[in-house]
């Protein structure tokens, strides 16, 4: 685990690269870092993602621009309905990124310059590359979510060369046995695909602590380091050991290392098999440890051991189609899923439309930077019958199964706009209503909030984004959006004593609360329930197990008083249960 010589790169010396071979056991032996992503440690041989599709040098004359554009159009059908597929067969966070994923090989605007692409003579495989490229540009070039879609848009046309030119589709390596799977980026589709049972982790050149990479790791519990510079040299058979926790990749470490790497990983195995029941501090103080879901099997979802629901994303109900949802479809699936979990607390996030999920058949305007316009419950604004017909499906739901359902709402920004969700929902017969934190206005202002809502939920990923003001796909800034910020967890303490002083719960549903050290962090800065991918739970709880409140509170201050994320990191490293500093 953490050493005073293993931190995050920023502030910290250069990466070693390799360079010449230096052999099992030399002292030299080279040490990359990068972004720790997920946790967890192994040691296994490298096999490296296979290069993407290549266009032929010879560039063939469009003949049938019809026919061309016909093709076009089933190849991204095909990617569309297959991204689908994975998405469905994966479930929880795999199917909500894959879902969007899918959207966006049918995006309109997309088709469109394709086609403009062909009328000029350009051939169909280098009409889609080309389109797809300038696509990319215009994605990155707005930031925020829109610019964190670049990599998906680069998976999908890389799918659809490779069935307009016949070959192989991109896809995952199998070298026949266990493996550290390395890649410049791996896409999503690609990841929802890993069997863990042989990935041992995950070791990218690009990517940010926040891309679907990042979160469908942790979902499946894949240690993983992103934003590795010298990953683009490690070559396919070349072991490495990988520390998710510290961003620290060994070259050819020598067999203590390796001995050292298996046995931290057989500890933590052994510790998390017994990590079982509702989330509770060494001294019984409860946090609730709940489940992020979206579209997928919900009683798959429900057979987890969690204490029920923190986020239901309820985009897949709206994405993909031509018309909204009626209110009777909204009530059956909403039915399905409250019942699969009993008796369990679900809450819903209301329709979270606008950036990188725009609906057709409500549109918002032409937006600079959709990411800083109307998405979330400002879409209540140019459309108030999506959210007043949503309220009142979820209701309807909840009567019908008797379920203990809250609402809310995503992106609000003032205590007028929390008010104004509130009076909405409760009018609609919903008992429970909050607001998410994810503006950095909202939290300065979380003690008005509160005095609105009866409960909120800090999205970190969108608040550190906000806060930080670094794009989330921007690779030269990945440092600036660790969730170890001591800005980011400045705005956590105070939307957290807000909710001590008011009596009302604070909940993290973004990535943050998947990290068993942060954590511990935020249940001392307040938190007082953590939402999650399911193979993230039995760490948490079992970190929660091994201290007391007052050992979170005095955690929190380490890591509040800290100069950098590594110093917060490795200042809460040192002062954990030993058992946690084993892992």
């Amino acid at each position: 685990m953490p050493t005073t010589d293993r931190r995050h790169p920023t502030g910290d010396p250069q990466p070693t690269h390799p360079g010449t071979a230096t052999g099992p056991g030399s002292p030299a032996a080279p040490r990359l870092r990068g972004i720790p992503a997920a946790p967890g440690s192994a040691a296994a041989p490298v096999a490296r993602m296979a290069a993407p599709p290549r266009l032929p040098d010879d560039r063939p004359a469009a003949t049938d621009p019809a026919a061309e554009r016909a093709a076009a159009r089933s190849a991204l059908e095909r990617v569309a309905d297959d991204l689908r597929a994975r998405g469905a067969d994966a479930g929880g966070e795999g199917a909500a990124v894959l879902g969007a994923q899918a959207l966006m090989a049918r995006d309109p605007e997309l088709l469109r310059r394709i086609d403009e692409r062909i009328g000029q003579g350009e051939p169909t495989a280098w009409a889609v590359r080309d389109a797809c490229a300038a696509y990319q540009d215009l994605l990155r070039q707005a930031g925020g979510y829109l610019a964190e879609r670049a990599a998906d848009l680069a998976d999908i046309a890389d799918r659809a060369v490779a069935i307009l030119l016949g070959l192989p589709m991109p896809g995952l390596p199998d070298p026949g046995g266990d493996h550290v799977l390395v890649a410049d980026d791996l896409a999503p589709a690609d990841t929802v695909r890993l069997d863990a049972r042989r990935v041992r982790a995950i070791v990218t050149r690009r990517g940010g602590p926040t891309s679907h990479t990042v979160i469908l790791a942790r979902s499946l519990g894949i240690p993983a380091v992103v934003g590795c510079d010298g990953a683009e040299s490690l070559a396919d058979g070349v072991r490495v050991a990988v520390d998710g926790d510290t961003g620290v990749v060994d070259v050819d470490p020598d067999e203590e290392e390796v001995a050292r790497a298996e046995q931290r990983a057989e500890r933590r195995r052994r510790s998390l098999a017994g990590a079982v029941g509702p989330g509770r501090t060494a001294d019984g103080h409860p946090v609730a440890l709940l489940l992020n879901v979206g579209e997928g099997d919900p009683d798959r979802a429900a057979a987890h051991d969690s204490e029920g629901v923190g986020l239901l994303r309820t985009e897949f109900l709206f994405l993909d189609r031509a018309a909204a949802p009626s209110v009777d479809e909204q009530v059956g699936t909403y039915t399905r899923l409250f019942s699969a979990f009993g008796g369990r607390t679900v809450t819903v996030r209301t329709l979270d439309a606008g950036s990188d999920k725009p609906l057709s058949f409500a549109a918002t305007g032409e937006e600079d930077n959709p990411a800083l316009g109307v998405r979330g419950f400002r879409t209540a604004r140019v459309h108030p019958d999506l959210l007043t017909d949503q309220l009142a499906a979820i209701a309807a739901a909840a009567r019908a199964t008797g379920a203990r359902v809250r609402v809310m709402a995503p992106m609000v920004s003032t205590p007028a706009e929390a008010a104004a969700f509130a009076a909405l929902a409760r009018g609609a017969g919903i008992g429970e209503v909050g607001v998410m934190i994810e503006v950095p206005a909202a939290a300065l202002l979380a003690d008005q909030v509160l005095g609105e809502v009866d409960f909120v939920s800090i999205g970190t990923n969108d608040l550190a984004q906000y806060t930080m003001a670094a794009d989330r796909t921007l690779g030269s800034l990945p440092d600036l959006l660790d969730p170890w910020q001591p800005a980011l967890l400045t705005m956590v303490a105070a939307v957290g004593a807000a909710g001590e002083r008011r009596g009302r719960p604070v909940g993290v549903c973004g990535e943050a609360a998947a990290d068993p050290l942060l954590a511990l962090v935020l249940v001392g800065l307040g938190a007082t329930s953590l939402s999650m991918s399911a193979p993230a739970l039995p760490a948490v709880r079992y970190a929660l197990g091994r201290h007391t409140r007052a050992e979170c509170r005095d955690l929190a201050d380490l890591a509040l008083t800290a100069e950098s994320p590594a110093h917060a990191r490795d200042q809460v490293h040192t002062a954990v249960h030993p058992d946690l500093r084993e892992w």
